[in-house]
């Protein structure tokens, strides 16, 4: 069961862009100069979007950027601060590992996983870029693995036992 809930209703971050890229088109006249951006915004409490604008102009590109990533905010469950368990998450080429770590690690990651861990609300994890390390790929693979995370209340209702079963407890 995803918690689905409409931008409007959180108190998102200010966004974040994680790479902004000029464009180049040759035409008849010469070459056409466009941007294009990847935004993230989040409210730090396990809500995150990403999203890519498009313009003629940076700031243009970053403000569709921004809207596209309100329209794509999906809900992590996080522990604490950090992720229940790790996972792996592929776009094309580019993956990312993110596994959880003891508070007061930090985040160590690259620059898109880390941009998006930040607007999630993540402050402790490891992560690694595997394949590719083109942003779009990366940041779309770090989705891909936070959306794959299974939050143990829904795994202990599945499979009709108690989170202590599921979930060694730590002391």
């Amino acid at each position: 069961m995803k918690k689905t809930v409409h931008w409007t209703e959180l108190d998102l971050k200010e966004e974040t862009v994680v790479k902004i890229s000029r464009v180049a088109k040759t035409v008849k006249g010469g070459r056409r100069i466009r941007f294009n951006a990847i935004v993230t915004v989040g409210n730090g409490n396990g809500y995150v979007g990403v999203g890519l604008g498009k313009a003629n102009q940076v700031i243009d590109a970053v403000n569709k950027g921004k809207e596209d990533a309100k329209r794509n905010i999906v809900y992590i469950p996080l522990k604490g601060s950090t992720i229940e368990h790790q996972i792996v998450g592929k776009n094309g080429a580019g993956k990312v590992l993110l596994r959880p770590a003891t508070p007061g690690t930090g985040v160590i990651a690259g620059g898109p996983v880390r941009a998006i861990m930040d607007q999630v609300g993540i402050h402790d994890i490891l992560a690694k870029n595997l394949g590719s390390n083109n942003a779009h790929n990366i940041v779309k693979a770090t989705i891909d693995a936070l959306r794959k995370l299974h939050d143990p209340l829904e795994v202990a209702a599945k499979r009709g036992k108690k989170i202590s079963e599921i979930y060694r407890i730590r002391k």
